[in-house]
């Protein structure tokens, strides 16, 4: 269904992906060269003469480029934060010059298992070779390079973007002002990263996986990655948000004889798997999962995060939900906890939310207020008009 005028109203409007090639070698932290790669993005808003309202948006686990605005006029799906991103919202393309991508290894058009080999002329598959938070930092400098942009305003990120973000201030000190964490943590639990493992074997023990090798043989690990989205969808929600949404209700079946019963939540669940299945590749999930569970900036620091922050020079921007227990507050404390120790400029707040970790996706009012102000002050104090 297409979008009407009022739909749209504040959207980015009709947006372009485009792709930037790096031709050059590329080192990654695991020892591996890439003979060069592609990156995928969007950009919203104006560039100024000075180029200094840039903000680049890292995605989290499953996301992609496509963060804000329509690719057509029939479009009716606008990208992924486009309640967030837009003439007039918390981070307001009037202002910003908002850059989006879709990270090296993904699945959406950028360098990743389901493009080719240059060496053999075949897609990668499994062979395409781990990345690391650090690698995609610099992936995205190369591009923010091409792009004629030497410093970010902000570099943003929810999730595994967060760590993304965190990973800039960290390697990057130079090249942003602030970094914006939102539901994100220094490192993964121990119970992160198992859940991550959960997923990885259900994609690993589908018999259509076939090592990796499947889109070889004309096949897709459907059931692995739709068992994967669900116990990752579950924890990227609280028990009281699923509670109210979906409570006993029963969507089929007599639940008095026992007999082919689903309830509404299980039928939830298996839509989202489903539909995941049908556009996300396996090899990608094991990738972008393997990456999160490596992040640990700390660790290359004697396992001190104060340490692995001293350098930093930007300003911090924390942002945690009440009920999101996949990175819970506490995640987020630690975070501002080593910031205020190696005394850098930081601003925290923990929003009432019953949506758990999806709640850095959706529109909420204290969240978008939070979110908006931070970026208004940033404007204000760069002189980035309107």
């Amino acid at each position: 269904m297409s979008q009407t005028a009022e739909d749209r109203k504040g959207s980015a409007g009709i947006v372009q992906p485009r792709t930037f090639q790096h031709p050059a070698d590329f080192l990654l932290k695991c020892g591996a060269t890439l003979p060069g790669f592609e990156l995928v993005y969007e950009t919203y808003g104006a560039l100024n003469e000075t180029a200094s309202n840039a903000v680049l948006i890292c995605h989290a686990l499953s996301g992609n480029h496509h963060a804000a605005g329509y690719h057509s006029a029939d479009d009716g799906k606008p990208g992924w934060w486009d309640a967030c991103i837009g003439p007039g919202k918390p981070i307001d393309t009037d202002r910003f010059f908002v850059v989006s991508l879709n990270n090296l290894g993904g699945c959406h058009g950028s360098t990743g298992p389901l493009t080719d080999n240059p060496a053999t002329g075949t897609a990668w598959g499994p062979d395409f070779p781990t990345v690391t938070v650090s690698d995609w930092v610099r992936s995205q400098a190369l591009l923010a390079d091409h792009l004629g942009i030497e410093r970010f305003a902000a570099v943003v990120g929810g999730s595994l973007g967060g760590m993304q973000a965190m990973q800039w201030a960290i390697d990057e000190p130079d090249r942003l002002g602030a970094a914006v964490l939102i539901a994100s943590a220094a490192r993964l639990s121990a119970q992160n990263i198992a859940f991550n493992e959960i997923a990885r074997q259900a994609i690993l023990s589908d018999p259509e996986f076939h090592d990796g090798h499947y889109r070889a043989r004309g096949r897709n690990p459907d059931m692995g990655l739709m068992l994967a989205r669900m116990v990752g969808h579950v924890t990227y929600l609280s028990d009281d948000g699923m509670g109210r949404k979906f409570g006993r209700e029963i969507k089929s079946g007599d639940i008095a004889q026992g007999r082919n019963v689903e309830f509404q939540v299980e039928s939830y669940l298996h839509y989202q798997g489903r539909s995941f299945s049908g556009r996300f590749d396996a090899n990608t999930y094991l990738l972008m999962t393997y990456a999160l569970d490596y992040f640990d900036p700390a660790s290359e620091y004697g396992n001190d995060l104060v340490a692995a922050l001293s350098g930093t020079t930007c300003d911090f921007c924390v942002i945690s939900f009440s009920t999101d227990w996949r990175f819970s507050p506490a995640r987020s404390r630690e975070i501002t906890d080593a910031l205020m120790t190696a005394r850098k400029n930081v601003v925290s707040c923990e929003i009432e939310s019953e949506h758990g970790h999806d709640s850095f996706l959706l529109p909420i009012g204290r969240y978008f207020d939070v979110l908006g102000g931070y970026f208004h002050r940033l404007a204000e104090g760069a002189g980035i008009a309107r």
